[in-house]
Protein backbone atom coordinates (compact mmCIF):
# COMPACT_ATOMS: atom_id res chain seq x y z
CA UNK A 1 0.00 0.00 0.00
CA UNK A 2 0.97 3.74 -0.72
CA UNK A 3 2.36 6.41 1.72
CA UNK A 4 -0.73 8.63 2.54
CA UNK A 5 -0.24 12.07 0.54
CA UNK A 6 1.12 15.19 1.64
CA UNK A 7 -1.84 17.77 2.68
CA UNK A 8 -2.32 20.72 0.47
CA UNK A 9 -4.12 23.43 2.23
CA UNK A 10 -5.92 24.82 -1.24
CA UNK A 11 -6.45 28.74 -0.22
CA UNK A 12 -9.63 29.75 0.90
CA UNK A 13 -9.22 26.46 3.23
CA UNK A 14 -11.82 25.60 5.98
CA UNK A 15 -13.91 28.33 4.87
CA UNK A 16 -11.58 31.32 4.90
CA UNK A 17 -11.35 34.31 2.63
CA UNK A 18 -9.07 33.20 -0.29
CA UNK A 19 -5.48 34.38 -0.38
CA UNK A 20 -6.18 35.82 3.01
CA UNK A 21 -3.84 35.48 6.60
CA UNK A 22 -6.49 33.82 7.84
CA UNK A 23 -6.87 31.08 5.63
CA UNK A 24 -2.93 30.56 5.80
CA UNK A 25 -3.31 30.58 9.79
CA UNK A 26 -5.92 27.59 9.38
CA UNK A 27 -4.12 25.04 7.24
CA UNK A 28 -1.20 26.07 9.71
CA UNK A 29 -2.89 25.38 12.97
CA UNK A 30 -4.52 22.26 11.29
CA UNK A 31 -0.96 20.89 10.44
CA UNK A 32 -1.38 20.65 6.58
CA UNK A 33 1.88 19.90 5.03
CA UNK A 34 2.03 22.19 2.31
CA UNK A 35 0.11 25.83 1.82
CA UNK A 36 -1.20 27.12 -1.51
CA UNK A 37 -1.68 30.93 -2.14
CA UNK A 38 -1.74 32.50 -5.65
CA UNK A 39 1.20 35.27 -6.28
CA UNK A 40 0.69 38.62 -8.57
CA UNK A 41 3.35 41.79 -8.32
CA UNK A 42 2.39 44.86 -7.96
CA UNK A 43 3.47 47.85 -10.21
CA UNK A 44 6.70 48.55 -8.27
CA UNK A 45 7.54 44.62 -7.92
CA UNK A 46 5.78 43.94 -4.44
CA UNK A 47 4.47 40.32 -4.22
CA UNK A 48 1.20 40.02 -3.16
CA UNK A 49 -1.51 37.42 -2.77
CA UNK A 50 -4.45 37.51 -5.48
CA UNK A 51 -6.49 35.30 -7.92
CA UNK A 52 -7.05 37.95 -10.55
CA UNK A 53 -5.50 40.82 -12.11
CA UNK A 54 -8.74 42.69 -11.82
CA UNK A 55 -9.78 44.25 -8.10
CA UNK A 56 -12.68 46.10 -6.79
CA UNK A 57 -11.41 49.75 -5.04
CA UNK A 58 -13.73 50.68 -1.99
CA UNK A 59 -15.47 52.99 -3.94
CA UNK A 60 -16.86 50.38 -6.78
CA UNK A 61 -13.92 51.14 -9.69
CA UNK A 62 -12.50 48.46 -11.12
CA UNK A 63 -9.01 48.46 -11.46
CA UNK A 64 -5.33 46.41 -12.27
CA UNK A 65 -4.00 44.99 -9.53
CA UNK A 66 -0.39 45.04 -11.78
CA UNK A 67 -0.61 48.81 -12.93
CA UNK A 68 -1.25 49.67 -9.18
CA UNK A 69 1.95 50.17 -6.77
CA UNK A 70 1.42 48.77 -2.94
CA UNK A 71 0.16 51.56 -1.68
CA UNK A 72 -1.94 52.80 -4.23
CA UNK A 73 -3.74 49.46 -3.75
CA UNK A 74 -3.44 49.74 -0.20
CA UNK A 75 -5.35 53.26 -0.23
CA UNK A 76 -7.87 52.28 -2.60
CA UNK A 77 -8.99 48.91 -1.12
CA UNK A 78 -11.16 48.58 1.96
CA UNK A 79 -8.68 46.47 3.34
CA UNK A 80 -4.90 46.37 2.91
CA UNK A 81 -3.78 43.29 0.32
CA UNK A 82 -1.69 40.90 1.84
CA UNK A 83 1.90 40.31 0.78
CA UNK A 84 3.60 37.23 0.08
CA UNK A 85 6.13 37.91 2.92
CA UNK A 86 3.48 38.21 5.70
CA UNK A 87 2.66 34.40 5.16
CA UNK A 88 6.02 33.92 4.64
CA UNK A 89 6.83 34.40 7.88
CA UNK A 90 3.55 32.82 9.37
CA UNK A 91 5.84 29.89 7.49
CA UNK A 92 8.57 30.42 9.28
CA UNK A 93 6.95 30.37 12.45
CA UNK A 94 4.89 27.48 11.89
CA UNK A 95 7.03 24.32 11.93
CA UNK A 96 8.31 22.32 9.22
CA UNK A 97 4.95 23.27 6.71
CA UNK A 98 5.98 24.25 2.89
CA UNK A 99 4.35 26.80 0.79
CA UNK A 100 2.96 26.56 -2.81
CA UNK A 101 3.25 29.46 -4.68
CA UNK A 102 0.76 29.61 -7.46
CA UNK A 103 2.01 31.98 -9.99
CA UNK A 104 -0.42 33.82 -11.90
CA UNK A 105 1.68 35.76 -14.28
CA UNK A 106 5.40 35.73 -15.85
CA UNK A 107 5.92 39.30 -14.02
CA UNK A 108 6.26 36.76 -11.09
CA UNK A 109 9.29 35.02 -11.64
CA UNK A 110 11.96 36.83 -11.33
CA UNK A 111 10.46 38.81 -7.86
CA UNK A 112 9.70 35.57 -6.49
CA UNK A 113 13.24 34.22 -6.83
CA UNK A 114 14.53 36.74 -5.41
CA UNK A 115 12.40 36.53 -2.55
CA UNK A 116 13.20 33.34 -2.28
CA UNK A 117 16.80 33.48 -2.39
CA UNK A 118 16.52 36.44 -0.09
CA UNK A 119 14.70 34.29 2.63
CA UNK A 120 16.96 31.44 2.62
CA UNK A 121 13.45 29.95 2.23
CA UNK A 122 14.52 27.41 -1.25
CA UNK A 123 13.84 24.91 1.14
CA UNK A 124 10.48 25.37 2.00
CA UNK A 125 8.46 26.35 -1.42
CA UNK A 126 7.34 25.16 -4.75
CA UNK A 127 6.08 26.66 -7.27
CA UNK A 128 2.77 26.26 -9.14
CA UNK A 129 0.91 27.81 -11.65
CA UNK A 130 3.17 26.88 -14.41
CA UNK A 131 2.26 25.51 -17.78
CA UNK A 132 4.96 24.62 -20.38
CA UNK A 133 6.14 28.21 -21.34
CA UNK A 134 6.12 29.56 -17.78
CA UNK A 135 7.72 26.66 -16.22
CA UNK A 136 10.99 26.79 -18.58
CA UNK A 137 10.91 30.51 -17.74
CA UNK A 138 10.85 29.81 -14.02
CA UNK A 139 14.02 27.09 -14.47
CA UNK A 140 16.02 29.14 -16.77
CA UNK A 141 15.53 32.33 -13.45
CA UNK A 142 16.63 29.31 -11.01
CA UNK A 143 16.50 25.92 -11.73
CA UNK A 144 17.26 25.33 -8.07
CA UNK A 145 13.74 26.26 -6.98
CA UNK A 146 11.12 23.05 -6.76
CA UNK A 147 8.41 23.37 -9.32
CA UNK A 148 5.91 21.34 -10.55
CA UNK A 149 4.40 21.11 -14.16
CA UNK A 150 0.44 22.39 -14.45
CA UNK A 151 -0.49 20.20 -17.39
CA UNK A 152 -1.99 21.80 -20.39
CA UNK A 153 -5.99 20.65 -19.72
CA UNK A 154 -6.80 21.29 -23.15
CA UNK A 155 -4.65 18.80 -24.80
CA UNK A 156 -6.34 16.21 -23.17
CA UNK A 157 -9.74 17.48 -24.59
CA UNK A 158 -7.96 16.84 -27.85
CA UNK A 159 -5.42 14.61 -27.49
CA UNK A 160 -6.20 10.36 -26.73
CA UNK A 161 -5.17 10.11 -22.89
CA UNK A 162 -1.70 7.92 -23.58
CA UNK A 163 -0.72 10.81 -25.27
CA UNK A 164 -1.60 13.53 -23.51
CA UNK A 165 0.36 12.05 -20.09
CA UNK A 166 3.17 11.35 -22.46
CA UNK A 167 3.15 15.07 -23.55
CA UNK A 168 2.93 16.08 -19.99
CA UNK A 169 5.77 13.86 -18.95
CA UNK A 170 7.77 14.83 -21.31
CA UNK A 171 7.38 18.30 -20.62
CA UNK A 172 7.97 18.17 -16.78
CA UNK A 173 11.38 16.93 -17.16
CA UNK A 174 12.43 19.55 -20.20
CA UNK A 175 11.05 22.22 -18.35
CA UNK A 176 12.99 21.25 -15.27
CA UNK A 177 10.27 20.02 -13.35
CA UNK A 178 9.94 17.33 -10.28
CA UNK A 179 6.72 16.67 -10.98
CA UNK A 180 2.81 16.88 -12.49
CA UNK A 181 0.00 19.38 -11.21
CA UNK A 182 -3.19 17.44 -12.29
CA UNK A 183 -7.16 18.33 -11.57
CA UNK A 184 -7.53 15.26 -9.95
CA UNK A 185 -9.96 14.05 -12.58
CA UNK A 186 -7.64 14.10 -14.84
CA UNK A 187 -5.63 11.59 -12.39
CA UNK A 188 -5.78 8.17 -13.73
CA UNK A 189 -4.10 5.07 -12.83
CA UNK A 190 -2.06 5.29 -16.57
CA UNK A 191 -1.00 8.85 -15.49
CA UNK A 192 0.24 7.58 -11.84
CA UNK A 193 2.13 4.55 -14.12
CA UNK A 194 4.11 6.83 -16.09
CA UNK A 195 4.76 9.72 -14.10
CA UNK A 196 6.76 7.13 -11.61
CA UNK A 197 8.25 5.32 -14.38
CA UNK A 198 9.60 9.14 -15.55
CA UNK A 199 10.75 9.74 -11.83
CA UNK A 200 7.93 12.38 -11.42
CA UNK A 201 5.61 12.97 -8.93
CA UNK A 202 1.80 13.43 -9.06
CA UNK A 203 0.15 16.31 -7.17
CA UNK A 204 -4.03 16.60 -7.97
CA UNK A 205 -6.19 19.65 -7.03
CA UNK A 206 -8.49 20.41 -5.96
CA UNK A 207 -10.46 17.18 -4.00
CA UNK A 208 -13.54 18.02 -1.89
CA UNK A 209 -15.31 14.66 -1.00
CA UNK A 210 -13.50 12.12 1.30
CA UNK A 211 -14.33 8.97 -0.95
CA UNK A 212 -11.97 10.80 -3.40
CA UNK A 213 -9.50 11.63 -1.18
CA UNK A 214 -8.98 8.11 0.09
CA UNK A 215 -9.11 7.35 -4.16
CA UNK A 216 -6.52 9.27 -4.91
CA UNK A 217 -4.58 8.13 -1.59
CA UNK A 218 -4.78 4.81 -2.76
CA UNK A 219 -3.40 5.29 -6.27
CA UNK A 220 -0.21 6.81 -5.08
CA UNK A 221 -0.18 10.87 -5.40
CA UNK A 222 2.23 12.35 -3.50
CA UNK A 223 0.35 15.15 -2.37
CA UNK A 224 -3.97 15.75 -2.43
CA UNK A 225 -4.80 19.72 -2.21
CA UNK A 226 -8.09 20.39 -0.44
CA UNK A 227 -10.41 23.12 0.89
CA UNK A 228 -11.50 20.49 3.61
CA UNK A 229 -8.19 19.98 5.49
CA UNK A 230 -10.30 18.83 8.70
CA UNK A 231 -11.51 15.95 6.30
CA UNK A 232 -8.43 15.18 4.45
CA UNK A 233 -6.80 14.30 8.41
CA UNK A 234 -9.51 12.78 9.19
CA UNK A 235 -8.89 10.22 5.89
CA UNK A 236 -5.30 10.18 6.99
CA UNK A 237 -6.21 9.15 10.73
CA UNK A 238 -7.92 6.35 9.19
CA UNK A 239 -5.11 5.38 6.93
CA UNK A 240 -3.26 5.25 9.91
CA UNK A 241 -5.58 3.42 12.17
CA UNK A 242 -5.13 0.86 9.63
CA UNK A 243 -1.40 0.18 10.62
CA UNK A 244 -0.17 2.61 6.89
CA UNK A 245 2.41 5.32 7.31
CA UNK A 246 2.73 8.81 6.08
CA UNK A 247 5.61 10.52 4.64
CA UNK A 248 7.67 13.50 4.43
CA UNK A 249 8.04 15.60 0.92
Amino acid sequence: MNDFPLITAHTGCMGTPDNSVESARAGLSLGADIIEDDIRVTRDGVLVLSHDDRVVLADGRIASLSRLTLQELDAGLSAPIVRLETVLDLLVGGGQARMNLDLKTDDCIEPVMALIRRRELADRVLLTGCEYGRAVRANDADGGIAKLLNVDIGSFRTSVYVEAIKTACEDAQRAGCFGLNVPYQLALPELLTLASDRGLSVFVWTVGEAQEMRKYAEMGVRSITTRDVAALLRVKQGWHEEGLSGHDL
